[in-house]
């Protein structure tokens, strides 16, 4: 599963950080508890996101300010970018309990309404190709899961996603039938931990392995320790905690 010369390397990098101001264009809701909205204007020009993983900074104020500074002290919550071009960008959002600032925002925000966004700041970027790919999240990894999907071509690949009831699993557009556990009413992320928990060094996805894990912060434990079963390197993975219970200005790395 490892090698002297992998097939692929996650390059770090740097990203010219800029704040815009964007308007809520349109909203589309996939799921009961799950929306994607589209959001448009003139300061996206030149928008990037080199990296699946990127995380960039959206910030709610009660109205747009006249400085970057007045723009990075509004509530704010970090989301992955979904697509973009000229002009516009999508993002997605888990709005289960309508909980926090971002979540209601994007629920029930007024079409026009103004935000800020900030970043990404950094990447990690995926170069080459895997051998095989296991895609492991929470509702909250979905974009990350659907960027990296958009990769895998004809390679061994399994990707799984928990989220609470069968109401809540959204189409997917990947190579494989997503696997979707159901937590119910227990945390969020146990039923990935024990899936996790599950697997041996033998049920390995293949040889030369992208991992990409992530979801609320208990998984790095177990993601990790997966890697070492398998024998997977820590720089040809990404396990990361995405948020964490009780902390809802956590950050997570980049």
């Amino acid at each position: 599963m490892t090698s002297s010369n992998p097939p692929f390397t996650i390059e770090r990098r740097m990203n010219d950080l800029r704040f815009r101001t964007v308007a809520l264009a349109s909203r589309e809701r996939l799921a009961p508890n799950y929306v994607r909205v589209r959001l448009e204007g003139e300061d996206l020009a030149g928008f990037e996101s080199p990296g699946a993983d990127d995380h960039m900074r959206l910030f709610f104020p009660a109205e747009i300010p006249d400085t970057v500074e007045e723009l990075r002290a509004a509530p704010s919550r970090e989301y992955t970018p979904l697509f973009w071009g000229d002009g516009w960008l999508e993002v997605e959002f888990a709005v289960h309990g309508g909980e926090g600032v971002a979540a209601p925002w994007a629920a029930t925000a007024p079409l026009g309404a103004r935000i800020g966004v900030g970043g990404p700041r950094g990447s990690a970027v995926l170069t080459g190709t895997p051998g095989s790919w296991m895609l492991v999240g929470d509702e909250t990894a979905i974009p990350a899961i659907r960027r990296f999907a958009a990769r895998i071509d004809e390679a061994p690949a399994r990707i799984v996603i928990e989220v609470r009831t069968r109401e809540d699993e959204i189409t997917i557009d990947a190579p494989v039938d997503v696997e979707w556990l159901h937590r119910g009413d227990a945390s969020s992320g146990s039923a990935l931990i024990a899936f996790l928990e599950s697997l041996r060094a033998e049920d390995a996805v293949g040889e030369h392995p992208f991992v990409f894990i992530a979801a609320e912060q208990a998984i790095v434990k177990p993601g990790r320790a997966l890697l070492e079963r398998w024998g997977v390197d820590t720089a040809q993975a990404v396990v990361k905690g995405y948020w964490k219970r009780g902390e809802a200005e956590y950050h997570a790395p980049h």
